[in-house]
């Protein structure tokens, strides 16, 4: 059936509902920026007064805010380590490889983000806490790794597939080894993907709450738990200002993942001309 050209007025209506679409999943997001510099905090909306107040209470003299984001920093920069090492190597197994039951593997390896994190929080509990791990940043990293390593692994190979493999195959051809394969040819090609899972991997751990709630102690809390805890005992405004910088780092990442797609597109233009170089 031929499809029927589109209307000026389809094509209005459509942009008018993306865009009604987009403001009502931005709202929340509005709300809370705008909020955060109100001088009164969690008042009206919009705010009658405007002020700073609420972002300099994150580091005023006492305040808990730098220690939680100190430590969700130290445990993120953790997990995205792990997650990367697990990640390239089970990508480069899956993609390149030639496993048995690959597929059986593939789902195990993904399995962590369709189980509940409830239930994995309560099985890295029960785990740590006879090692006597519980509160460590060590122990609260590998917990997020558990979420963490799987969207590694997609963005990965996602990342080896879209890599055309006679690349590799020609570079052989001239004499190339392995390493320098990896390092002249799969690396290079494949660095948009491993900027994407960096950034995923850190902000994944840096915004978990259940694995954290659970492996922590009262002297370990990560950002999420301490803002939790600031909302349900007490209402702290100082809440909406860290939420705004969350948001504001959060854009930030995703600047970042299209600036290394885009270097991603000049990098395998360049990929061929690579290859003629790579055996001397």
């Amino acid at each position: 059936m031929m499809e029927l050209p589109a209307t000026r007025a389809g094509r209005i209506a459509r942009s008018v509902s993306a865009t009604l679409v987009l403001l009502f999943l931005a709202l929340p997001i509005i709300v809370i920026v705008v909020t955060s510099f109100g001088a009164d905090g969690l008042g009206d909306f919009p705010p009658q007064q405007l002020s700073t107040r609420w972002y300099e209470e994150i580091g005023a003299p006492g305040s808990n805010w730098p220690t939680a984001i100190g430590l969700s920093c130290l445990v993120a920069a953790l997990t995205t380590a792990f997650s990367l090492v697990l990640g390239v190597t089970a990508a480069l197994a899956l993609a390149r490889g030639r496993l048995p039951l690959r597929s059986a593997v593939y789902g195990l390896v993904l399995a962590p983000l369709l189980i509940p994190q409830v239930v994995i929080a309560l099985g890295l509990f029960l785990l740590f806490e006879p090692l006597g791990m519980l509160g460590t940043p060590l122990a609260i990293a590998l917990g997020h790794t558990v979420l963490a390593a799987p969207v590694a692994v997609l963005i990965l190979m996602a990342t080896l597939r879209g890599i055309d493999e006679r690349l590799e195959d020609a570079a052989a051809s001239m004499g190339a080894g392995r390493v320098t394969i990896a390092r002249r040819i799969t690396l290079p090609l494949a660095m948009p993907g491993l900027i994407a899972a960096t950034v995923f991997s850190f902000i994944t751990s840096f915004d978990e709450f259940f694995i954290a709630q659970f492996l922590s102690t009262a002297d370990t809390r990560t950002l999420p738990i301490v803002v939790f805890n600031a909302l349900q005992f007490d209402v702290d405004p100082t809440v909406t200002a860290i939420s705004s910088v969350l948001i504001g780092l959060s854009v930030l990442a995703l600047a970042l993942v299209a600036a290394a797609r885009r270097l991603g597109g000049t990098r395998d233009a360049q990929g061929a001309l690579t290859v003629e170089t790579v055996s001397t």
